[in-house]
């Protein structure tokens, strides 16, 4: 879907306008700008209205398109090989990607444009480094976030329990499955998260290993990811997540476990809990995702929810890159974007949106600033090869361990020999 924002009769009060220095140079001629973004419907009305403002603002005329994630990168894939990638992309925020575009020539280098179109004076600095590869900075956060679960609270109040917390394990979560039960709650505890990678992710810092090495290679072996899927086929079987058939039907929040009704709870990234709270009138509730030990680490970092870049094709590198400067820096449209995408990384919006954040807002806001002891120094930034592996490769194991096509074992032996494999082929 796309919405396209024509120009403005820049003349009508023209002074309050050009008073703004930086704004002058787009008013000297039409410009037309394209972006593209993944998300649902509230993301796109937000944006939508987001790229509104900045067009009444500066006369330029923004095209965007938004799709579903999946779908997204197959068309961005595309129309970049074509030579026709919108002017403002946007990217996963791991890092995955800016680094397989970025190698490929594909972004633009944004450090010319630092203290000029891009103001980042009270950024947080670990976001500006995560847009970085090779030292050069080819990605904007649009906010940071941390992975967790989201929690329906009444079903939990319904089962008289507490819901899990920073002292619940994998281990409580059967007997969380059996109060279920006994209250006669036709839902599992959880979804299934043996394809995600951000769940494996988090299992693995708990555990000593990572995802990925700085050296761009696997950070874990095939004994990690045969306890990995075996946890999940015993959590499955147990009747703690919901079927194979169930977690299969999820296709985004619309379609996840958790609004459906299959599940109490699911893994997802604090930033989202506005867009599952819009798609229900149940309580929802945002802690951390279980711990494998209360003696180990809590597994938790800080990251970009996603970033924006920009196009080394585009011809308008100047203009976009202002656009990029509005998304993060103007306090009237991060009100109205309402940290959906994350906790601002400008400490200025964050003072002042603060007071504007509706409940749900407030709570991602709490929750990413309220991990402390469960966080630890992020990871180095996801590999070339690392998109194929997360967003293809894991989900594929996880199914097919979940429909009993290949036990633990020998599914986890094929999976390390295709990551390894992809990483090889991308490097």
């Amino acid at each position: 879907m796309s919405l396209n924002l024509n120009r403005r009769q820049i003349l009508m009060g023209g002074s309050a306008l050009l008073a703004s220095s930086w704004l002058a140079p787009a008013l000297a001629q039409d410009i037309n700008l394209r972006m593209m973004f993944w998300g649902n419907q509230d993301r796109a009305d937000r944006t939508f209205k987001v790229l509104e403002a900045f067009g009444e603002k500066t006369g330029i005329t923004i095209t965007g398109e938004f799709l579903a994630f999946s779908d997204y990168w197959t068309k961005v894939a595309t129309q970049t090989v074509g030579g026709a990638a919108p002017d403002v992309l946007t990217m996963d925020g791991s890092g995955r990607y800016v680094a397989e575009y970025a190698s490929r020539d594909a972004l633009a280098p944004l450090d010319e444009f630092i203290g000029n179109e891009l103001d980042f004076a009270d950024f947080d600095q670990d976001q500006l480094e995560a847009g970085k590869v090779g030292g050069k900075l080819y990605a904007v956060s649009l906010g940071s976030n941390a992975f967790g679960m989201v929690v329906d609270r009444e079903a939990f109040d319904t089962a008289g329990i507490d819901i899990p917390g920073p002292q619940t394990t994998y281990d409580d979560l059967y007997g969380m499955a059996e109060a279920f039960k006994t209250a006669g709650l036709g839902q599992a505890v959880t979804d299934d998260r043996s394809g995600s990678w951000a769940a494996l992710e988090n299992w693995l810092r708990q555990n000593g290993k990572a995802l990925y090495t700085a050296q761009g290679e696997l950070g874990f072996d095939e004994a990690d990811m045969t306890r990995w899927l075996t946890l999940w086929k015993e959590l499955r079987d147990g009747g703690v997540c919901v079927a194979a058939d169930i977690q299969a039907m999820a296709d985004g929040p619309a379609s996840s476990p958790l609004i459906t009704g299959h599940s109490a709870s699911m893994g997802e990234f604090s930033n989202l809990l506005v867009a599952y709270q819009a798609l229900t009138t149940s309580r929802l509730a945002l802690t951390n995702f279980p711990r494998v030990s209360l003696d180990t680490p809590g597994g938790y970092y800080r990251r970009p929810s996603m970033f924006f870049s920009i196009s080394n094709r585009s011809a308008h590198k100047a203009e976009a890159a202002r656009f990029v400067n509005f998304f993060v820096n103007d306090l009237e449209a991060n009100r109205i974007l309402n940290a959906e995408r994350g906790i601002p990384p400008s400490a200025a919006v964050r003072d002042g949106i603060a007071d504007n954040l509706d409940e749900a807002g407030k709570a991602a806001l709490d929750y990413v600033g309220g991990l402390g002891p469960l966080l630890s120094p992020a990871p180095p930034q996801s590999p070339s090869g690392g998109g194929e592996i997360n967003e293809s490769l894991l989900p594929s194991v996880g199914q097919e361990v979940a429909f009993g096509v290949q036990p633990p074992e020998a599914a986890a032996a094929a999976f390390i020999a295709a990551a390894r494999e992809a990483l090889q082929r991308a490097g």
